[in-house]
């Protein structure tokens, strides 16, 4: 098979052509910082306080070359641009809302984050369903969507307060989006605001995230990015859930992103009693499932949509990473007493067993009723419920043998078995 992007509903192609003119109007508008940062402001009724309205200054740095590669690499198209636009002042605004409620509530800093749990792993090896099933178990919290993508104020620890937040709905629009916009991205991966979302969203308020290398062409910035401190996004994560946590009492937090593989030493630094659970697949199956994941994501947003350089560049990106996790795993990075690693393919012939492994190896029991609740949510969730997700090896135009010789190290010290390719 070829890769070919998926059609475009209509109404997407109408506001595309600009026949939408509200639409138009704003992705006329530049993405200029100081236009994005009044705008801001705008929103909450501010006067310009400089950059202390924002918190700390250690986002502009990010912003400033990530605003030039929209405009300039991402080739946007008017949707495109005007998702983008909402989805910048989000973070902004949010900010705004993070540095006057740390001026209002200045302990929020010191509520301790006891022994998480982190599942990561390369993308597609199950860690969003091992994510998800961890989730049933009452004596853990995971956070929602819409916690993430708008923590402020802290929520409700009452069931339906927090069931009937207004955030609720807004983010779950902001979410589905891309889906409605792309065609056939709720067949690959399905957000929505009251699922569980991964740390990345939270990490984003710092404008050092993968959430951009994903949804966008922007080299220069993947450059910046390759090299930069990860200090400041992780430290957002930790006042995110510190803020999510407020209102709530005995909080035992099990998170998930494979973007943790690439900052073990930054994770540990934030979080040095933290749990990990991590997740192996077959590297060459990985590149090809998520390369045809970030290209749907992409052609939500832009016209341009190169299959074989995503590749490319995930084939970089998750070669140094892999290979990372090998010496993590022998060098003393990573204490093998609080961590535990998963295979896809016994994760997906016995999940609830595996789950039960990593219960035991992370020092907990799974209760029965837990596990019954983790049937129920698989029970509730057949796969490919909305869609297969075709994908083929062969659109990547990598070469295999090359390709296996470059993970060897990786699947040799993991016993990584090699799968058929499609």
């Amino acid at each position: 098979m070829s890769w070919e992007p998926p059609p475009r509903p209509e109404w997407v192609r109408a506001v595309n052509d600009g026949l939408v003119l509200p639409i138009a109007e704003v992705a006329e508008m530049p993405l200029a910082r100081d236009t994005l940062l009044g705008e801001a402001r705008a929103t909450f009724g501010l006067p310009d306080g400089g950059l202390a309205d924002f918190g700390s200054d250690d986002f502009l740095e990010p912003l400033d070359i990530l605003l030039p590669a929209l405009e300039q690499e991402a080739q946007l198209t008017v949707i495109g641009r005007w998702m983008t636009r909402r989805f910048l002042l989000r973070f902004l605004e949010v900010r705004i809302q993070l540095a006057r409620y740390l001026r209002d509530d200045p302990p929020v800093v010191d509520e301790e984050i006891p022994e998480p749990w982190f599942v990561t792993g390369a993308p597609r090896t199950g860690t969003t369903i091992l994510h998800a099933l961890l989730a049933q178990d009452p004596a853990s919290r995971v956070p929602e969507g819409w916690e993430l993508l708008r923590p402020l104020p802290p929520p409700s620890p009452d069931p339906e307060e927090f069931a009937g937040d207004a955030r609720i709905p807004l983010a779950d629009r902001e979410l589905r989006l891309p889906g409605q916009v792309a065609g056939e991205l709720d067949a690959i991966h399905v957000y929505r605001g009251r699922m569980h979302k991964e740390c990345l969203s939270a990490m984003s308020f710092a404008f050092r995230s993968e959430e951009f290398t994903a949804r966008y062409h922007v080299p220069s910035y993947v450059e910046w990015y390759e090299r930069c401190d990860l200090r400041p996004a992780y430290d957002a994560h930790r006042l995110v859930l510190q803020i999510l946590q407020r209102r709530f009492r005995a909080v035992h937090w099990v998170l998930k992103s494979p973007v943790h593989v690439s900052a073990l030493p930054t994770l540990l630094a934030v979080y040095p009693d933290a749990r990990l659970t991590i997740t192996h697949r077959d590297p060459l199956t990985v590149l090809a499932s998520l390369t045809s994941l970030v290209a749907t994501l992409r052609w939500a947003h832009s016209d341009r949509v190169d299959f074989a350089d995503i590749g490319r560049y995930h084939e970089r990106m998750w070669t140094r990473a892999l290979d990372g996790l090998v010496t993590a795993s022998t060098d003393g990075t990573l204490d093998p007493q609080r961590v535990h690693h998963v295979h896809y393919a016994d994760f997906m012939q016995d999940q609830i067993g595996v789950v039960g492994d990593v219960y035991r190896a992370l020092g907990r029991s799974l209760a029965p009723d837990t596990a019954q609740a983790m049937r129920s949510y698989l029970a509730g969730r057949p796969k490919d419920q909305h869609g297969a997700h075709e994908y083929s090896f062969a659109d990547l135009e990598l070469d295999r043998a090359v390709e296996r010789e470059r993970f060897t190290r990786y699947q040799r010290h993991f016993s990584v078995p090699e799968e058929e390719l499609r």
